[in-house]
C-alpha cells in the first residue's frame, strides 16, 4: 500500500493509527490480542511478545493492565508506549506462535520472568503451564541447558528443583502452599487415575494411603452440575477403595490448623526431614485473608 493510499484510507477512517507503521482495520477498537498483535509488528521482523503479556497470553499468568512487552533480537527498533526486552540471540526453540501472535515459548518465558517475580509466584506459573500442557519439566530443563548467563537462571534452577506441581486453580496453590508448611508429604497433584473405564483427576492424592484431597474452589463448584459432577467422582473414588477429604476456601484460609488435623487424622504422611527422622507436621503459617 503506497503512502498516499494510507492517508486516503485514514481520511475515510477505515484505517486507524495503532503505532507507527501499524493499523487497525474498520474500527479502533481492537481487543487486548489485537494490542499485543499490534505491539510485535511495530518492532519489525522477528519481534515477540515477551515477559508478562506473554504469560497473560499464554493464561499461566493472571489478566492485568500492563504495557505491551516485545522481545527482539539485536536491533534498537521500538515504539512510544511498548516495552521492549532486547536479547543477543534467541533459539529457534524459544520462538512460538500462539492464538496468531508471534511469542517466546512458554520456558523460555517462564525463565524472562525468573528476573522479575519472586520464587513463589513463578513456582505458580511454572504450575499452571504444565497443566495447561505448554510445557514440561523436560522442556523447563532443557532451557536451563541452553540458558547459561542469563538474567534469572539461578531463581528458575532454584525454583525447578523444587519441583513445581501442576495445580490448576488458586485454591489449588493455596492447598499446596498449607501442606508444605505442616511437614505434610507431597501429594500426586492432577495425576489421572483410571476407575471403570472413567478418566478420573483428583486434586490431590497419597498413593501409598489411598487418600484424596479435593479442593472445592467456588468458581468451578458452586453450580449444581459441577456438584453433580464432584459428587459422582467422589463415589467413583470411594468404591474403588479411596478416602476422599474435601476443603474449601474457608477451611484452607480461616481453619487451616483444624484442616492439617483433619489430614494428618486420615493419615497423611509426614514429609522427610532432611537428615533427621521423621517427626510431627509442622504448625502451619497463619494465612492473612
Amino acid at each position: 500500500m503506497t503512502p498516499d493510499g494510507v492517508k486516503a484510507r485514514l481520511r475515510a477512517g477505515r484505517l486507524h493509527r495503532v503505532y507507527r507503521g501499524v493499523y487497525a482495520v474498520g474500527h479502533p477498537g481492537l481487543t487486548r490480542h489485537g494490542h499485543w498483535l499490534a505491539a510485535v509488528k511495530a518492532c519489525g521482523p522477528g519481534a515477540l511478545l515477551a515477559r508478562h503479556c506473554a504469560g497473560m497470553l499464554y493464561d499461566f499468568l493472571p489478566h492485568e493492565d500492563w504495557w505491551p512487552e516485545v522481545m527482539v533480537v539485536g536491533g534498537i527498533r521500538g515504539a512510544h508506549g511498548i516495552r521492549v526486552h532486547r536479547t543477543r540471540s534467541l533459539h529457534t526453540l524459544d520462538r512460538w506462535r500462539h492464538h496468531s501472535i508471534p511469542v517466546t515459548s512458554p520456558a523460555r518465558t517462564l525463565l524472562d520472568l525468573a528476573a522479575v517475580l519472586d520464587d513463589r509466584p513463578l513456582r505458580r506459573a511454572m504450575s499452571r503451564a504444565q497443566s495447561r500442557r505448554l510445557t514440561s519439566l523436560r522442556f523447563l530443563g532443557q532451557q536451563i541447558d541452553r540458558s547459561h548467563g542469563r538474567p534469572g537462571r539461578g531463581r528458575f534452577a532454584r525454583v525447578l528443583a523444587y519441583g513445581p506441581a501442576p495445580t490448576r486453580s488458586e485454591l489449588e496453590d493455596r492447598v499446596l502452599d498449607l501442606l508444605d508448611a505442616a511437614g505434610i508429604a507431597r501429594p500426586d497433584v492432577n495425576v489421572p487415575l483410571h476407575i471403570e473405564a472413567r478418566r478420573v483427576i483428583p486434586d490431590f492424592r497419597w498413593p501409598e494411603q489411598r487418600l484424596c484431597l479435593e479442593a472445592d474452589g467456588a468458581r468451578w463448584h458452586d453450580n449444581p452440575q459441577a456438584r453433580a459432577e464432584d459428587a459422582e467422582r467422589q463415589a467413583l473414588l470411594e468404591a474403588s477403595g479411596e478416602r476422599v477429604i474435601r476443603v474449601t476456601w474457608e477451611q484452607t484460609l480461616v481453619h487451616d490448623h483444624q484442616t492439617v488435623d483433619r489430614l494428618v487424622a486420615a493419615g497423611a504422611p509426614t514429609a522427610p526431614a532432611a537428615g533427621s527422622a521423621l517427626g510431627p507436621p509442622r504448625a502451619p503459617r497463619r494465612s492473612r485473608g
